[in-house]
């Protein structure tokens, strides 16, 4: 994974690269995480009380009449949506809080993100206060595409989406990274933070979201291991998945 910071007023983080994604149950996650450990390592932010794994969190933006969603479901090949990133059930000033900007472009992903102040939350809640974000991050691009964003469709949090992630790097390939996300839950939600009443759906109960991520190729120890277990590639979206348990949106198709 790579990541470039361009000249801005706030640091922002770039990244580009291909994703595949693949749903494993439990004996194919087992099996598959045992033989990828002979080539790959935990990276520097799993937590050893958390079985070498950490805890994602997403607040995710859409419009009124579900456009983002749409647009996955329907396979959209230019699509952007946002979303505020935490690595915490509760407020915390160790744990950074992200706005990020999630998008393919044909073929390949893209991700912008930039740290954001605890503080500024509500602001990024309501769109009515949106505007006000160009004064508190001046000369910050994916900021003022998020107030484009919420100008033009009306942008504002719908969903949140939980899960526990353990991520594998290679020292042979500073590219190419494997993640194993379980335990999904997804509430409808207008905060990062809600209080304990919030009512939480299971999603992909069972399973394991394998996400794998590479700029160029493969590696052949990998394609390997695709084609002795019969790995078959799916389009799977969190965020979809969160929409769909919570009843926010239904896939017509």
């Amino acid at each position: 994974m790579t990541a470039v910071t361009t000249e801005s007023a706030v640091p922002i983080e770039n990244f580009a690269r291909y994703e595949f994604k693949y749903l494993l149950n439990a004996k194919q996650r087992e099996e598959i995480e045992t033989e990828i450990s002979h080539f790959m390592t935990y990276d520097g932010h799993v937590h050893e009380e958390l079985g070498n794994q950490y805890f994602v969190r997403s607040l995710y933006f859409d419009t009124p009449a579900a456009k983002h969603y749409y647009e996955k479901i329907d396979g959209t090949r230019l699509r952007r949506k946002f979303r505020i990133r935490s690595y915490s059930t509760s407020p915390s000033s160790e744990v950074p809080i992200y706005l990020e900007e999630k998008g393919r472009h044909v073929e390949r992903t893209f991700k912008h993100r930039v740290q954001i102040t605890q503080d500024d939350l509500p602001i990024f809640y309501d769109p009515d206060r949106h505007l006000e974000l160009r004064d508190r991050y001046p000369d910050t691009e994916i900021i003022d595409r998020f107030i484009y964003s919420s100008m033009k469709r009306r942008i504002s949090p719908v969903v949140l989406v939980d899960y526990i992630r353990r991520p594998y790097n290679s020292p042979f390939d500073i590219h190419f990274r494997l993640t194993f996300d379980s335990e999904l839950r997804a509430a409808a939600a207008r905060t990062l933070f809600p209080d304990a009443a919030t009512r939480w759906h299971l999603s992909q109960a069972g399973y394991t979201i394998l996400e794998v991520k590479f700029q160029r190729r493969l590696p052949a120890w990998f394609h390997r291991i695709i084609q002795a277990h019969d790995m078959r590639r799916l389009s799977i979206s969190k965020f979809c998945k969160g929409m769909e348990v919570c009843g926010l949106a239904v896939d017509l198709a």
